[in-house]
């Protein structure tokens, strides 16, 4: 009797939270000192509160993934970013990305595969405005949908999660793959794409190399971060 092993499934954990307007001081005050100098310069750099808090919120998550999922201290880690200004670990197989938008952050990590997780708010759009960053057949979906703005922030989160997991960013032209059922392909390498339903209003979606994987998805508010 034969035996087909099974490939084990990637473990992916998301993390994710929401803005906190009553809570924004007191995150500053706890969270910013612990991280490097010019980290806390780039926070203190921003004009509105929302974008500082929604880029502190992000490095919290991480830090706060690190430390209940892999049992490590990651304020000992070396935070550096490629040439194409994805941040990773040095010396450190711990893979993760970060995206925000409108109210929300999310956070996602794995020590098994390289991964991109990308959310947009849902918001009236010129559509025409992204018409070239659209292949032929999803510009015709799109335009041809019951709710075309719906249809746009699919496709848009979807590729920019893509990207984001290839890790050379918008280097990579946006009409150069295409999505079709949850898989794209670039340069001869397959990635597969899973939906977060995390929110209503948003769309989210992570992108693998794999299409067998298992998520956890874990909400924090800031009364718990703090």
């Amino acid at each position: 009797m034969s035996l087909i092993s099974k490939k084990p499934e990637a473990l992916i954990h998301i993390y994710y939270t929401y803005l906190s307007l009553e809570n924004h001081e007191t995150l500053l005050e706890h969270y910013l000192a612990k991280f490097p100098a010019d980290y806390q310069d780039k926070i203190r750099r921003f004009r509105r509160w929302e974008d500082a808090q929604l880029s502190l919120l992000g490095r919290i998550l991480l830090y706060k993934g690190v430390e209940e999922i892999y049992q490590q201290n990651p304020h000992n880690k070396i935070l550096k970013h490629t040439e194409y200004n994805k941040p990773y670990f040095d010396d450190d197989k711990i893979q993760f990305n970060i995206s925000h938008s409108g109210e929300i952050v999310v956070c996602a990590l794995s020590d098994e595969h390289e991964l991109g997780i990308d959310i947009e708010i849902v918001t009236d759009v010129t559509l025409t405005d992204f018409r070239s960053q659209l292949t032929e057949n999803e510009w015709e979906k799109i335009t041809l949908s019951a709710n075309k703005n719906d249809s746009f922030f699919e496709y848009w989160a979807q590729k920019e999660a893509v990207i984001k997991t290839h890790g050379h960013g918008l280097s990579i032209p946006l009409t150069s793959f295409e999505i079709l059922e949850n898989k794209t392909v670039i340069e001869n390498e397959d990635y597969y794409l899973q939906q977060l339903r995390i929110d209503k209003k948003y769309k989210c979606y992570l992108a693998l190399k794999t299409n067998n994987s298992s998520i956890t998805l874990k909400k924090y508010n800031t009364n718990e971060i703090l």
